[in-house]
């Protein structure tokens, strides 16, 4: 019997990377190398820690197209420099000197108005159209995780009226072509449907075709994937240098080994600058760190909830209530802040009932790799055999799979697809 491997060997075309290497064992790095296998490649993953390690380990997990837009928006400059140097704030930004962190923000203030937001929002659509249907894509190819349909999605809010610039950018992601399904629901209402609520809930609003997934038991599934068709995944492995020749990409392992390849993908999320500068990438990218936590309760939630004033996700998962949110700017190796997770305690305890809050395990901070556009660096750089994919933000586990697909259409055809081009590394 041939393998599932051998059934998608093509014959390839001259000059067509036939070893590639990925950078990066988390959602997005791992969804390129299957898609790159699905074309015959054989691929090889360095991974510094383990897979799905990163930003992908400890996120809400959720795959919301209908939510799923650029990060810079107005509603950003209105929290005004008071509130984000507060530790007690959704965003924080902790001042410091930092050139960097500068560039990033000046780009992220020029970027947050409403024509940009709509510019970036039509850059979406694209992808977001097509997210689920990648991960059908991996299911069908034997990835051995499931996606759970998001039966409710609620969004949850204190009152009716702060329901309306949810409502508002649901309403302009429909504008700009995305076909979004929602609508309001009363407080009683979404209390009767999730008995986790309190009466501290007087609105929500209610969007229908989501899911969500685990993420550390799906991005590990993946990688699994990965290896069952034929490739190698290196964990404890990182890469300390990539060196550019004739033949390939020399990669310089963190233990002095040198295995050189066809071609590169760096998917290295908040630290994706320091090997692709050098390739022309010249687009900041600036870890936004999440925080999350898991917590017993007597009613567990039938679906995702979402409280969009707090900036915090709850999502269910194996028995235990994932809480995840907050974004800080601050350095991706800055240790775990606890004034961040009582944060997001004190912003929950008063919707959620039957929750013990006070029962946390796993809590956890990760850096989700955020450009000052609000859009994904994903294509070829100014080496025609290194290639990027990150700057996802907070999408990178619901855009990993179609991210990974249309790059592996770029790596193998040498161009890339038209729904990549607002995406280009060298903008």
């Amino acid at each position: 019997m041939p393998s599932s491997h051998d059934q998608h060997t093509p014959a390839f075309a001259p000059g067509t990377p036939r070893q590639v290497a990925v950078v990066g064992a988390g959602m997005v790095g791992l969804a390129t190398a299957w898609f790159l296998q699905e074309a015959g490649v054989q691929v090889t993953v360095y991974e510094r820690d383990s897979v799905g390690a990163g930003a992908s380990w400890g996120n809400a997990g959720w795959l919301t197209p209908a939510l799923t837009a650029p990060l810079p928006e107005p509603a950003v400059l209105r929290y005004g420099l008071r509130a984000v140097a507060s530790p007690r704030s959704p965003v924080y930004l902790p001042l410091r000197a930092d050139r960097t962190l500068l560039r990033f923000l000046t780009g992220f203030v020029a970027h947050s108005t409403p024509r940009r937001w709509r510019a970036g929002m039509a850059a979406y659509v694209p992808l977001n159209e097509r997210a689920l249907e990648a991960f059908d894509t991996l299911a069908a190819g034997g990835v051995l995780a499931q996606t759970h349909a998001a039966r409710p999605f609620l969004a949850c809010f204190a009152r009716e009226r702060q329901a309306a610039p949810l409502l508002a950018e649901l309403e302009a992601v429909r504008d700009a072509g995305q076909d979004v399904a929602f609508h309001p629901v009363t407080g009683w209402r979404a209390r009767a449907v999730e008995p986790a609520l309190t009466d501290r809930v007087g609105a929500a609003v209610q969007i229908a075709g989501q899911r969500y997934v685990h993420p550390p038991e799906y991005v590990r599934a993946l990688g699994q994937g990965v290896r069952a068709r034929g490739g190698e995944v290196i964990e404890g492995t990182g890469v300390a240098d990539l060196e550019h020749g004739g033949n390939g990409v020399t990669v310089v392992t963190t233990t002095a080994e040198r295995h050189v390849h066809d071609a590169v993908v760096l998917a290295t999320g908040a630290e994706l600058g320091r090997l692709a500068g050098r390739f022309g990438v010249r687009q900041p990218v600036q870890a936004g760190r999440g925080y999350s936590f898991s917590v017993p309760t007597e009613h567990m939630p039938r679906g995702p909830l979402y409280f969009p004033a707090q900036r915090v996700a709850c999502t269910p998962l194996n028995g235990r209530l994932r809480v995840a949110g907050m974004m800080e700017f601050r350095r991706p190796g800055d240790p775990l802040d606890p004034r961040r997770i009582a944060a997001i305690v004190d912003a929950v305890r008063p919707f959620l009932t039957g929750v013990d809050l006070d029962d946390r395990r796993n809590e956890w901070v990760g850096s989700r790799p955020c450009t000052p556009d609000g859009l994904p660096l994903v294509g070829a750089t100014a080496s025609p055999r290194v290639f990027v994919a990150g700057g996802h933000g907070m999408w990178g586990i619901a855009l990993g799979p179609i991210t990974g697909q249309l790059l592996a259409q770029t790596v193998l055809k040498g161009e890339a697809p038209p729904e990549l081009a607002p995406f280009d590394p060298l903008r």
